[in-house]
């Protein structure tokens, strides 16, 4: 650029630092095309937001086929002006799938590792959800949860008319960063499971027990800035920007 500008590279890097602009990053996007977006993201981020009285809000998803790996040589420890190595090349020891629900009041997680992630597995974290929480009496429970087959079966909705108190709240398709449980999924993953070297996958569930632990004993609610005006804003700018391109 700086040679077609007929400027210095300097000035280039000035200007690019002025504007903030990085042309050496991309990232990638998609606009929901779900018919209800609008009410949903209202829904959901009100929900978060400004939660009930007297009512339970829970982010629920499940992180599925999270691998087992395991690294070819041993990790080489940090040292000062040395980050931590591994490395590229690994083994597969299995997988198994993480079913959680995120606390949106307390950021507490309840969490459970199942080796497959059928309906089967999800009404099965359903009832370990239902035993686990402190329910009180009448209390309401709020489930925020993505449009996943497996969270619309006939078995899983008799489940939930077997238990009036839950009631289920979908993101919009192709919208599951509204999820808070997304946040702690990447949280964990980072963290720990892929700076781990595990040698089979019971190693991998216990990895993540013990985070889900750790995590617990001092849980913090993940903050909420952006209203559902502010995230309907931003997608309709980039639906405009997008129309304006001639997509």
């Amino acid at each position: 650029m700086a040679e077609r500008a007929g400027l210095s590279q300097t000035a280039i890097s000035r200007i690019w630092r002025a504007f903030g602009l990085q042309p050496h990053r991309e990232s990638t996007f998609k606009i929901s095309e779900d018919p209800q977006f609008v009410d949903k993201v209202r829904d959901v981020v009100g929900l978060c937001m400004s939660p009930p009285d007297h009512a339970a809000v829970l982010c629920v998803d499940e992180k599925r086929q999270v691998q087992a790996l395991d690294r070819s040589q041993p990790l080489l420890p940090l040292q000062p002006g040395s980050p931590e190595r591994r490395t590229h090349d690994y083994y597969r020891h299995g997988t198994t799938s993480l079913f959680a629900a995120l606390d949106v009041a307390t950021g507490a997680v309840i969490g459970k590792c199942l080796r497959k992630h059928r309906h089967q597995e999800f009404l099965a974290f359903l009832r370990h959800l239902d035993r686990t929480l402190d329910k009180r009496p009448g209390q309401e429970i709020h489930l925020v949860t993505d449009n996943h087959a497996t969270h619309k079966t006939p078995a899983v909705r008799r489940w939930f008319q077997r238990h009036p108190e839950y009631h289920v709240h979908f993101t919009p398709t192709s919208a599951s960063w509204l999820n808070q449980i997304e946040r702690f999924f990447a949280a964990i993953t980072t963290r720990r499971i892929r700076r781990s070297a595990l040698h089979s996958v019971a190693a991998l569930e216990q990895a993540i027990r013990d985070s889900l632990d750790e995590h617990n004993k001092t849980p913090k609610p993940f903050a909420r800035t952006a209203s559902a005006d502010t995230i309907l804003e931003r997608v309709a700018n980039v639906c405009q920007r997008t129309s304006s391109s001639g997509h």
